[in-house]
């Protein structure tokens, strides 16, 4: 029964991604740090594309940790996954780390969906880790997704500084980036 609601949870959050659509035009920043559980860490545990078992005390490896969740289907999320790419390699990961979230590929996917989203990680050079959804993601970090692609900016903590609906250009990020990273 709870495999039953989980799988409903999942596909809810699919479906309303999907609904909502990709996002070319980023929105205002939530600024994270309004909410009830603006002091609340993200808490998880998922899966990566290679297989290994990963867990929000990954924040710690890093001062700053961008998570950009995407989906398969997004072209606003495909076309910014390059620049991400390069951002990824061009930063010390002490400073920052860059790690995906596949919003419509779920842990344990059929094999042809999931070589599809390898297929496309690797076109776009998105080179970091990407992870695969499941019920600790969704409730963890991406209950209050409405639309792909959205990107967390995650303090050492675990605490989330920032929230971006939309896409934007390597320039514009690396902007973002350095702002965060000039204030820690």
């Amino acid at each position: 029964m709870k495999y039953k609601i989980t799988a409903v949870l999942l596909a809810g959050l699919i479906i309303s991604i999907y609904l909502a659509g990709c996002s070319n035009t980023p929105a205002p920043s939530d600024n994270a740090s309004s909410g009830d559980s603006a002091n609340a860490a993200v808490t998880f545990t998922a899966t990566d594309t290679e297989g290994t078992e990963v867990s929000s005390d990954l924040f710690a490896n890093s001062a700053l940790t961008m998570i950009n969740v995407w989906a398969t289907y997004c072209n606003p999320c495909l076309n910014e996954m390059p620049g991400l790419g390069e951002l990824a390699s061009e930063y010390d990961t002490s400073d920052l780390q860059l790690i995906g979230i596949i919003s419509d590929v779920q842990e344990g996917a059929d094999e042809e969906t999931f070589s599809h989203a390898l297929d496309l990680i690797e076109q776009t050079g998105a080179d970091y880790p990407h992870l695969l959804l499941n019920e600790s993601l969704y409730y963890g970090l991406l209950a209050d997704v409405t639309a792909v692609p959205t990107t967390f900016f995650i303090d050492s903590d675990g605490i989330i500084l920032d929230t971006i609906v939309g896409s934007m250009e390597k320039e514009d990020w690396k902007e973002k980036i350095n702002e965060f990273l000039q204030e820690m």
